[in-house]
């Protein structure tokens, strides 16, 4: 079959080419136009997450198209070890040990170490959006792609004037990995990831010298590493700021997107948050679960793998479609619908397993800070007419090209809006 994500209907609607691989019930299917395993269905989707053993992870940053020679050098340079989505066993438990170390990764440790910064950085966009009042914005480039990149630089102690090329090497790296760029541009984005994985050794070399007395998150780690490389090595402590700087941001920028979406596509629904923000966690769990930012993910069989009636060889690349798993009718009932009641944080958006991202919490919090705020704010706050929804062409990134808004601060008619305090999110680790 051809999965065809660069065009036609996956860039405006995954959801109709996920239907028809579920309808067809084998819940694998070798896509020729990619080279690559499909896999659909929620228990091959989730088995093939929670199992590093026979689906590694060593190819799941690199591009699944045959780069150009010369950007191929470049990729060659770029020594950054595997230390999060790219590593397997022994590495990934004594590095992600390091993680769960120093990185809050729990509702309770993401309030205590992040709540302040989240808020504070939600305020000064929501002032920067209020101050605009009556005019047309793109609430991706000024809300949703803005908020988690200044985040995790407060996070990880990197300066503002930084962002806008952190901010361009990152979108930079998802075109390269997960798009289809020409020769060309393979070169030119290669090149400017490998700049950005020096500026990362840069910065835990300048924490070295600074004695990493700070509690940003790059001091945090050299602490934990305490100078001993059987610990952590110097460029892991590298590599793991330069997956953070993508990883800590794309996703959580796509999630905010996709619920402004769907909250602002129906006004019912922004009238119900708005009048209701206690509603918001629930929300943002079934936008997780409807249109993940991460609707796919590579793996690579280690051994043959049979699921059904289908049987992948060893050494296969494997798009696990985590979009269409997390719709799958075996498992959910009317999965097409949005439905805000169901209950439960069953949904694959944020994987399952020994990889389970270690920033779910945090882009929970961010997300649930927002939305309660835009909706006490700006209760008027309104998708721009004409607006039709579009994505960038890629098979793992859900990114909106824009989301083009009008500033309301007025309170729509027929809303029952209350005071909405913002309680820290303090439930138990």
């Amino acid at each position: 079959m051809q999965l065809n994500p660069f065009a036609g209907a996956y860039v405006t609607d995954p959801g109709i080419i996920w239907r028809r691989l579920l309808d067809d019930g084998a819940g694998a299917h070798f896509a020729e136009d990619l080279g690559l395993w499909l896999i659909s269905k929620y228990e091959y989707v989730r088995r093939a997450l929670g199992d590093p053993t026979t689906f590694a992870n060593s190819l799941t940053l690199l591009p699944a198209y045959n780069p150009a020679p010369e950007a191929l050098a470049l990729f060659a340079e770029i020594d950054a070890p595997p230390v999060t989505a790219a590593a397997d066993p022994p590495t990934h438990p004594r590095t992600r040990r390091a993680l769960r170390a120093t990185f809050a990764n729990t509702d309770r440790r993401v309030e205590a170490q992040y709540g302040e910064i989240v808020r504070r950085r939600v305020d000064e966009l929501v002032a920067r959006l209020t101050a605009r009042r009556g005019e047309r914005v793109d609430l991706i480039r000024g809300f949703a792609a803005d908020l988690p990149l200044r985040v995790v630089l407060d996070i990880l102690g990197v300066p503002d004037e930084d962002f806008d090329r952190i901010k361009a090497w990152s979108d930079d790296q998802i075109a390269l990995v997960w798009g289809q760029p020409g020769p060309a541009d393979q070169v030119r984005l290669a090149r400017g990831l490998l700049e950005f994985w020096r500026y990362c050794q840069d910065l835990v070399d300048l924490r070295l010298r600074q004695g990493h007395r700070g509690d940003d998150f790059v001091s945090r780690v050299l602490d934990y590493r305490n100078g001993d490389d059987e610990v952590l090595t110097r460029a892991e402590v590298a590599s793991m700021a330069f997956n953070l700087l993508v990883a800590g941001h794309e996703t959580t920028a796509g999630l905010l997107a996709h619920v402004l979406d769907l909250a602002l596509g129906e006004r019912e629904r922004w009238l119900g948050l708005v009048a209701d923000p206690s509603r918001a966690p629930a929300f943002i769990e079934e936008t997780l679960r409807l249109t993940p930012a991460i609707d796919g993910w590579l793996r690579l069989t280690l051994q043959p793998v049979t699921l059904g009636d289908v049987t992948i060889p060893a050494g296969s690349r494997c798009l696990l479609l985590i979009g269409a798993a997390n719709r799958d009718p075996a498992v959910y009932r009317d999965p097409e619908a949005f439905d805000p009641e169901r209950t439960g944080r069953d949904h694959l958006s944020f994987g399952y397993g020994p990889h389970f991202c270690i920033g779910a919490a945090l882009a929970r919090l961010e997300a649930e800070v927002a939305l309660r705020r835009l909706t006490a704010a700006i209760p008027g706050l309104r998708l721009a007419p004409g607006y039709v929804r579009s994505y960038k062409p890629n098979f793992a990134f859900r990114a909106h090209r824009e989301l083009p808004a009008v500033v309301d601060i007025g309170v729509p008619a027929g809303s029952r809006p209350r005071a909405q305090e913002i309680r820290p999110v303090v439930e138990a680790a």
